[in-house]
């Protein structure tokens, strides 16, 4: 007797139900436990992995946005996601590579959320690859050196955050000089791959379970459909060299713009340290997605950061509305800035339009 789509999915849905409570609880023993019972039921560890843990996982994430859990609480989650990953692998280990070759699995460097890219790799060892995961916040000159000493048919890149793609764009086009097809994925390069068109990826797949069917389809050097080879220097629009200096002058933007907001609102004087902290913190991610945006060229990934912030501010009682003067402040500076000074009046326009999706915690 076989089980239906719509029973499966019930099923796997009272699995997330369990996991989630398991991992609220900060209870990682019994997060384990539930797993591995999960598996020895019959559900397949791809479905664990990709319809349990991910969507556990997905919800901690929109739970923090909310304000619903804490730093803390949203770290101690992702932990125990993380090894229950990890007690997963060793409960029912992957058959031995099945010939089907070696790859390389890596976060970006300055990528912490390590995580997407550690259920990939648990994917394609179930696939019968044979992987080396690297972990978060791989330098790419470090990321070279493993490729040069390997050989890998492939490098899966991963990035959550949008302001790792100039990081990425090197990353990129350093393994692809080296002679190994990159393939990216990850909120970072957008809902639907434009990032990764941009930078030259070899490939882009919006899930694991996508990456992972591309890869097995055949070899990457004679399967993948290449995007279209972009080195580092051939984005036109960066001749003007306002990322560069916009980039380079970040801090003190920063402190300009934090004095600029004091003499606007008096009562920013009266901060503790920590509040200023904070702002100031706030106040440098804007300008890092700002320089960002500068180097995509791309109005549309600082807006939708700046929508994503405005709820992430609103759901912590503070007035989505304070984003105007950050704005003005930065336009002011930037006087001499065009293509800067067209994407903050952009993003002045579509503030209040709500959050988009593809950026998280």
């Amino acid at each position: 007797m076989t089980t239906s789509p719509a029973s499966m999915t019930e099923h796997l849905a009272a699995h997330v139900e369990h996991l989630w409570d398991a991992v609220m609880a900060v209870d990682e023993y019994g997060a384990v436990r539930l797993v591995c019972d999960a598996v020895d039921a019959g559900v397949p560890p791809e479905d664990v992995l990709l319809d349990i843990i991910a969507p556990v996982q997905h919800r901690v994430g929109e739970h923090w946005a909310a304000n619903r859990m804490t730093v803390a609480q949203e770290h101690a989650a992702t932990a125990i996601n993380d090894r229950v990953v990890a007690a997963l692998a060793h409960h029912r280990p992957s058959a031995p590579a099945a010939g089907r070759g070696r790859l390389t699995v890596a976060c970006v460097d300055g990528e912490w959320h390590a995580l997407p890219a550690r259920l990939l790799s648990e994917v394609l060892r179930l696939r019968g690859w044979q992987v080396d995961f690297l972990g978060a916040q791989v330098p790419a000159p470090h990321l070279i050196a493993h490729l040069h000493q390997t050989g890998p048919r492939a490098v899966a890149l991963s990035s959550s955050i949008a302001t790792r793609l100039p990081t990425a764009h090197a990353a990129i086009t350093a393994c692809q000089a080296a002679g190994v097809p990159v393939l990216v994925g990850g909120a970072a390069f957008g809902s639907d791959g434009r990032y990764a068109r941009l930078l030259g990826a070899d490939a882009w797949a919006p899930d694991a379970r996508t990456a992972a069917d591309f890869l097995s389809r055949g070899l990457p050097e004679t399967r993948y459909p290449a995007l279209g080879h972009q080195p580092v220097d051939d984005l036109p629009h960066l001749s003007d060299q306002e990322y560069s200096l916009v980039a380079r002058t970040a801090p003190q933007l920063v402190r300009e713009t934090l004095a600029q907001l004091e003499e606007r609102f008096p009562a920013l004087r009266d901060y503790s340290d920590r509040q200023r902290q904070h702002t100031a913190e706030d106040l440098a991610h804007i300008t890092e997605f700002l320089a960002t945006a500068l180097y995509t060229d791309d109005d549309e990934l600082f807006s939708g950061f700046l929508t994503w912030t405005a709820a992430i501010l609103t759901a912590r009682g503070v007035p989505a509305h304070s984003l105007y003067p950050t704005l003005d402040a930065l336009s002011a500076q930037l006087n001499d800035f065009p293509r800067a000074r067209r994407i903050l009046s952009h993003a002045r326009r579509t503030l209040g339009t709500g959050p988009d999706p593809g950026f998280s915690a």
